[in-house]
């Protein structure tokens, strides 16, 4: 589930700490340059490069607001010849709002699979360990307010639990041939407990991503194809996590080394990606201008990636690289 009502489930999340009976419902963060750590959206994209790649994403989503969101994410991947697919590794961390941290480490799988001459298939599986907390000293009690001088007295609330811990399971499929590909992933198989109080279960609902999308060549000299790797990529992703729906349309135009991307999220954000991109290494920053009601007061949300492709020399060349997107 998308970020943009995460702040009203932390405030549940704290009402329901200080002893108002709400229900609580887990969430997860979601970079808006889908493509830039291709394995964090679907598992089944691990070693669709072949070659070893690696990633960093850092994610500062309301930074006018004091309960911002920063995310950071670091992940590898390569293709194993004698696994038939591919491994890798995600690590990410996200805060919300200074108060509840979260950090996964996931171990991903994914299997290659040729059905025809030009159509390929993936299978992904990753494995998550997590763990979540909560820093009771950055929360507020009624018994702590005076009535002129604002927050000033010690609270006689106690710290029950605090931490949450365990492991997550989640799947992935991708269909691609050279000029397209469609996928669906489903996270949090299991439906973890990330409670932070003891005697309470709050399971972390299924995340459910459908994505398509295309890689159209850039046409020159009379409609012969460039052998540059210029393309137009038109993109389409559906989220839905719990009763929370997220969909993303966008376009990608990549002309030599420069990359640019414009994404409508649904009721939400419009999203200006730029990139620039060599043989080994890339950059990328995008900003999301919210249209919601929190407006542009909230300062929208800032995101930067960077990129390391290495180079090998595979020993076979029936493993099919997808086309998608670099951002």
């Amino acid at each position: 589930m998308v970020k943009t009502t995460r702040i009203l489930i932390v405030t549940q999340l704290l009402l329901f700490i200080i002893g108002v009976n709400k229900k609580v419902i887990g969430q997860d963060p979601i970079f808006t340059q889908f493509y830039s750590n291709p394995i964090y959206l679907n598992p089944a994209f691990v070693g669709s490069r072949v070659c070893p790649r690696f990633a960093l994403n850092y994610r500062n989503e309301w930074p006018n607001i004091s309960g911002n969101f920063i995310t950071t994410a670091a992940a590898y991947d390569q293709k194993v010849e004698g696994l038939s697919g591919g491994l890798g590794l995600i690590v990410l961390t996200d805060n919300a709002a200074k108060t509840v941290k979260t950090t996964r480490a996931s171990v991903v799988y994914a299997y290659n699979q040729s059905v025809t001459r030009k159509f390929s298939v993936n299978f992904g599986i990753e494995v998550t360990y997590f763990q979540k907390s909560l820093d009771w000293n950055k929360l507020t009690f009624g018994d702590m307010i005076d009535p002129r001088r604002g927050f000033v007295y010690p609270t006689n609330d106690l710290s029950r639990g605090g931490t949450s811990s365990g492991i997550d399971f989640s799947a992935g499929v991708i269909g691609y041939t050279d000029k397209f590909f469609f996928g669906f992933a489903t996270h949090h198989l299991n439906e973890p407990n990330e409670s932070l109080m003891n005697s309470v279960d709050v399971p972390l609902p299924r995340r459910y991503t459908a994505h398509l999308g295309a890689s159209i060549p850039l046409e020159v000299n009379g409609g012969r194809y460039s052998k540059s790797k210029d393309f137009v990529s038109p993109n389409i992703i559906f989220t839905q996590q719990g009763t929370f729906q997220q969909l993303n349309m966008g376009l990608y135009v990549k002309k030599s080394s420069l990359t640019g991307g414009v994404w409508y999220r649904n009721k939400d954000a419009f999203i200006i990606t730029v990139g620039l991109e060599s043989e080994y290494i890339k950059v990328g920053y995008s900003y999301d201008v919210t249209i919601s009601k929190l407006s542009l007061s909230s300062g929208g949300s800032h995101e930067v990636s960077m990129g390391f492709n290495f180079a090998c020399k595979p020993k076979k060349k029936s493993f099919r690289i997808i086309s998608c997107p670099s951002f």
